[in-house]
């Protein structure tokens, strides 16, 4: 009868192999370094950890490189143009008035957020900005026409 031998290669059979230490004894050789192996949540944290430092020195880097605001004492000599509105005037009449080639509603619209109204209603006799590409507009005065 013959019988054959299987050999199985286990890792520790296939350490032995390596070194070519079959049954014999042999001086022990230093272990070899063992490699950092990381599981999914440790990429993770470390992603995340990278992540945060790149965030970080961005962070730094735009608030020291921003440009500086830089206060003075003078003054800006621009003048609005005004609009004194009539009896029976709407904001609506008055952006016709002013340019009758735009939208009204664009220019109302502008007009009430110069003045910072709550709406689109007016009294007669309120002086009204207009916006400054309007200055020279027929029917446009100065503030200082008006006495403001």
């Amino acid at each position: 009868m013959s019988a054959s031998i299987t050999i199985i290669s286990t890792p520790l059979t296939a350490a032995i192999a390596r070194t070519g230490v079959q049954g014999e004894s042999s001086p022990q050789k230093s272990p070899a370094r063992a490699r950092l192996r990381l599981t999914r949540r440790g990429r993770a944290v470390f992603g995340a950890l990278a992540t945060l430092l790149v965030i970080g020195v961005l962070a730094v880097l735009a608030t020291f490189s921003g440009a500086q605001a830089v206060a003075s004492a003078e003054t800006g000599s621009t003048e609005f143009g005004y609009v004194v509105v009539q009896p029976g005037d709407s904001l609506w009449q008055v952006a016709n008035s002013i340019d009758p080639n735009v939208d009204p509603r664009d220019l109302v619209a502008e007009i009430v957020r110069l003045n910072q109204l709550d709406g689109s209603g007016v009294i007669a006799g309120q002086p009204i900005a207009v916006p400054l590409r309007y200055a020279d507009a027929p029917g446009v005065v100065s503030a200082s026409d008006l006495g403001l």
